[in-house]
């Protein structure tokens, strides 16, 4: 037996929860690295996107290179108005939140990722309760990856990681548009 699979062995599996949050760019591109990461050891990863639905580059190379991953799309081709969601938004959200409770029942994936959670909750299309909930249910094998800003305290207590993204500084801000193959 290698040392490697002493340590492993040594220690009890359990699915992670993790958090992603912060203002900072890279929370969704960090949660694909570690789809990436899952999918290369031949594990199933599915993906919820809430409030998107635009064919982002990530989407487009899913579809072509990385069958491993599931993406599911729930949200709106546009902004969602803070304060104002549309009730398409608000139905959206919920059915995102319906087919994360299938996938998790479904014993299909090893790594669900919820992208976006964290501002659909902020937004009051999710209610912080209801990931809580999510988090509480979820089967002792599953990894549940939560992203977004504004994750709350109490997501951020009830995780077992968490990880904030802080800007030091965003093309944004000089005025430069979001590029191709950087932002979408």
């Amino acid at each position: 037996m290698s040392a490697v699979q002493a340590l492993e062995t040594s220690f009890e599996k359990k699915g992670l929860v993790m958090v992603l949050t912060g203002d900072g760019k890279g929370k969704t591109t960090s949660a694909f690295g570690q789809a990436l990461r899952a999918i290369g050891h031949g594990y199933q990863v599915c993906m919820i996107q809430f409030m998107k639905r635009r064919k982002y580059g990530e989407i487009l190379a899913t579809e072509k290179y990385l069958p491993g991953l599931t993406i599911i799309q729930s949200g709106l081709d546009s902004f969602v108005i803070k304060g104002h969601p549309s009730p398409s938004d608000l139905d959206l959200a919920q059915k995102g939140l319906k087919k994360a409770k299938e996938i998790m029942k479904s014993q299909e994936y090893f790594l669900l990722i919820l992208d976006e959670i964290n501002v659909a909750v902020d937004f009051h299309l999710i209610s912080e309760t209801e990931v809580l909930e999510l988090m509480k249910r979820k089967p002792p094998e599953l990894h549940l990856l939560l992203t977004g800003r504004y994750a709350t305290q109490k997501i951020m207590d009830a995780a077992d990681m968490v990880s904030e993204i802080t800007q030091i500084r965003h093309h944004y801000d000089k005025g430069i548009v979001g590029q191709m193959g950087i932002e979408y």
